[in-house]
């Protein structure tokens, strides 16, 4: 049976985008052979993309806003396929790792790191573009993707918080100009769960519900990671389970790292009386490296993404240095120097600087407009 010329045409430009699923036999390849292939998930994740934007490029074309759902079929068919075929990774290694005699603790826990990288690098942004869907199945698959690294409150704080108040004080996720990552993340891994909580209580609340409802999704967040975390001990004991939090941890970081990068130090102007601005381009990062983008379904064009929420990631745009903010590397690159922040700061507070003076160049105190655009304490 011959495909189409325009099917063919649909798949092969969706194809770049499912580079990811390489990754899955990599990670069996290593709990298989062990040894110094245990590096090279990590490895090929940050840097062989990184090494590809070198060789490719950036991308500055934009795709058809008009784009039907039709046109978009192989692209949600890639976000959708990643499930099962996570679910069958993570656990079919628990399986076969925990109890294997022909690796050694430390091997056993260099390939869950490895696996932390794919489930948090991949994994939670798929669930990232799937939570943003009004499909309750690609809604259901994004609660199935962040069960499997117990992060399920990420999806209430996301949609509920995040988008409401990027960029502003009341944001915990948008990290501050001067703050290293090393006190954004303990910050963010507490005040996200508690402001996750307290919107659904408030949406309960407008109801006239208590927080306890059944309706409240917390109550799902907690069956789907329990029946995550009993797999694992049925599948692999005490040793599966830890190697199931090892890469759930693992995963955490990785999305709290790119959280750091993507707001650092944007703020939208507030407005008096607790109101801002409405959120603009220019309030998010922007990198069009083409590898990284294909990696990450276009994360990266966030600027987009904050701009227009409901877009699917195959049409999201990119933007000039004129309307939004431009990183100098992709996200492995920039994952990688936040973890530094001498190299960080050198590196991004210049163009935290440049970015204030080109947008809000009437603000000439930035610590006490800070202050004053925080209406809530924190």
């Amino acid at each position: 049976m011959t495909l189409p010329p325009e099917t063919v045409a649909k798949v092969q430009n969706a194809l770049p985008f499912a580079m990811s699923f390489l990754l899955i036999p990599l990670a069996i390849v290593t709990a298989i052979y062990g040894g110094w292939t245990v590096v090279l998930l990590p490895v090929v994740t940050w840097y062989m993309f990184s090494i590809l934007d070198l060789a490719v490029g950036l991308n500055t074309d934009n795709a058809d806003l008009e784009a039907t759902d039709d046109d978009l079929f192989w692209y949600r068919a890639i976000t959708i396929a990643w499930v099962p075929a996570q679910f069958l990774m993570l656990f079919g290694l628990i399986a076969y790792v925990a109890p294997a005699d022909h690796l050694n603790t430390l091997e056993k826990l260099a390939i869950f790191f490895g696996v932390g990288v794919i489930t948090g690098t991949v994994g939670i942004n798929y669930s990232h573009e799937l939570m943003h869907q009004k499909n309750k199945l690609e809604r259901w698959l994004a609660d199935a993707l962040l069960a499997m690294v117990l992060y399920s409150h990420f999806r209430s704080e996301h949609l509920l918080v995040h988008h409401r108040y990027v960029a502003t004080p009341r944001d915990p996720v948008t990290a501050r100009m001067g703050e290293s990552f090393y006190r954004f993340y303990p910050r963010v891994l507490k005040q996200c769960f508690l402001s996750a909580w307290n919107a659904e209580k408030a949406m309960l609340a407008r109801k006239d519900l208590p927080a306890t409802d059944s309706s409240n999704p917390f109550w799902k967040y907690a069956y789907l990671q329990l029946v995550c975390f009993l797999l694992a001990f049925a599948l692999g004991g005490w040793a599966g389970v830890g190697l199931f939090l090892l890469q759930a941890g693992v995963a955490i970081w990785q999305l709290e790292l790119v959280n750091y990068i993507e707001h650092y130090g944007l703020t939208r102007k507030h407005l008096g009386e607790g109101k801002y601005e409405h959120v603009q381009p220019r309030h998010s990062w922007n990198a069009a490296h083409k590898a990284s983008n294909w990696l990450l379904i276009n994360l990266q064009r966030h600027s987009d993404h904050h701009y227009k929420p409901d877009r699917r990631f195959p049409v999201l745009q990119t933007y000039t240095e004129a309307d939004a903010p431009q990183l100098p590397y992709g996200y492995p690159v920039m994952t990688i120097a936040a973890m530094m922040p001498r190299v960080w700061k050198r590196v991004m507070n210049p163009r935290v600087s440049k970015w204030r003076d080109m947008y809000y160049p009437e603000i000439t105190d930035w610590t006490a407009y800070n202050k004053a655009a925080n209406p809530l304490p924190r």
